[in-house]
């Protein structure tokens, strides 16, 4: 009767090509196979402790593989232990344990990953890394002539994740921490000059820092720049949120209950007229009787939304965005001036999206799910283990089990 976690013994023998790093001095030195270093050699030597691997479950016990490794003094970088088939460099598990965990973890929230396969929320975060390291596709970066960049928020207190999307296939194929011009030069850098040419369009939003990349003589200054027309609208939302405050302020200063009953129109002012509730629509018809730069700011919102609503022409856009910032810079409102000045200096890039039809959506629909993920991978306390579980979920990784697999060692 089994008791306890079973054992499998493995042989001594295994292959270096998960230990050696490259250009290691040593490798060179010794371009032989292990089976044929001498196990009396002063450089070859049993390691005393045998090493052991957490395999897939056998029903309710636990499972290890253990085998004898033997290590090999390198000139270069000291002593290295052989690698074996079955596991990859590091790591305590064995492959197929890793990849059934990799693929779970694109599928399942923390608590039942732990539950089912009885490791801790740490080890799942080093074993996704290892994970997409390996089985991200290598081509990824190959053919990419429409891409979307935008940033995403990994966790509370500005912790952000560059990403970097191709449209037409639909994945993320690159990511970085950080959100600045020097995270998107990390991609370029990946990317070679040589690809890099083959960029035709890039959509962003209007932050300067990815167009400042974008732009550099060795990275893309050929492709066009495309401000995504979504963004254009949630700066006009925002912009419309501080007019809002600004409104509440004063009445809490004169009437502290009237300010508590506006306080909860936020949300009619943000969501668009047809998703109102009953509610909701009465409240907008009050303040459309109380008029003001509330009311003013709010339809400015909706006659520039309504501008990227319909299916109009580069040409059609080009004047109503005019018309709407000479409107704005009239409105003598504050927060819609500055958009105003805003849309003015990103309007080629604004009507590049629109002609083109290159935008970001396809991106943004990507980042909802992003921070799904993000909720799903709660308790992740590195952003090299996060960028992992989207890349596995989201990027172009071919998730394969272990009864799947063509060969079993």
């Amino acid at each position: 009767m089994l008791r306890g976690a079973g054992r499998v013994r493995a042989g001594t023998g295994g292959t270096p090509s998960t230990s050696w790093p490259p250009g290691c001095e040593g490798a060179r030195a010794f371009p032989i196979r292990w089976s044929r270093i001498r196990r009396s050699s002063p450089r070859s030597r049993l390691r005393p402790v045998a090493s052991r691997w957490r395999h897939l479950d056998l029903g309710a016990w636990r499972l290890e593989v253990q085998a004898g490794l033997r290590r090999l003094r390198c000139p270069a970088h000291g002593v290295r232990v052989e690698g074996v088939p079955f596991a990859r460099a590091g790591s305590e598990f064995t492959a197929d344990f890793e990849d059934l965990v990799g693929y779970l973890a694109t599928a399942m929230d923390k608590t039942a990953i732990c539950r089912l396969v009885r490791i801790d929320w740490d080890s799942v975060g080093r074993i996704i890394e290892r994970v997409m390291a390996t089985g991200l596709d290598p081509a990824r970066l190959d053919d990419l002539f429409e891409i979307g960049v935008d940033e995403v928020a990994w966790r509370k207190g500005h912790s952000y994740l560059t990403l970097v999307s191709d449209h037409r296939r639909r994945k993320f194929v690159w990511g970085a921490e950080g959100r600045d011009t020097d995270t998107l030069d990390g991609f370029f850098d990946e990317l070679g000059k040589e690809r890099s040419g083959a960029i035709e369009a890039v959509s962003m939003d209007m932050s300067p820092a990815y167009a400042k990349s974008v732009a550099k003589a060795d990275h893309a200054p050929q492709a066009v720049i495309c401000y995504d027309p979504f963004h254009v609208v949630a700066l006009a939302t925002k912009a419309l949120d501080k007019v809002r405050r600004e409104v509440w302020q004063e009445m809490r200063a004169l009437d502290a209950k009237a300010a508590r009953r506006f306080k909860g129109a936020r949300w009619t002012l943000l969501k668009n007229p047809t998703d109102l509730s009953d509610d909701q629509a009465a409240t907008l018809r009050k303040l459309r009787r109380r008029g003001g730069d509330l009311w003013r700011a709010y339809t400015l919102k909706e006659a520039l939304r309504e501008v990227f609503a319909g299916d109009l022409g580069e040409l059609d856009v080009a004047l109503l965005l005019e018309r709407f910032c000479s409107r704005a810079s009239r409105s003598r409102i504050k927060p819609f001036l500055t958009l105003a000045k805003t849309i003015r200096q990103h309007m080629v890039g604004i009507l590049a999206a629109v002609r083109l039809g290159v935008n970001n959506a396809r991106h943004e629909g990507l980042n909802a799910r992003v921070r799904l993920i993000t909720k799903r991978a709660y308790g992740f306390h590195s952003p090299r283990a996060t960028l992992a579980l989207i890349m596995l979920t989201l990027g172009p990784v071919n998730h394969q089990l272990p009864h799947e697999k063509p060969n079993v060692w």
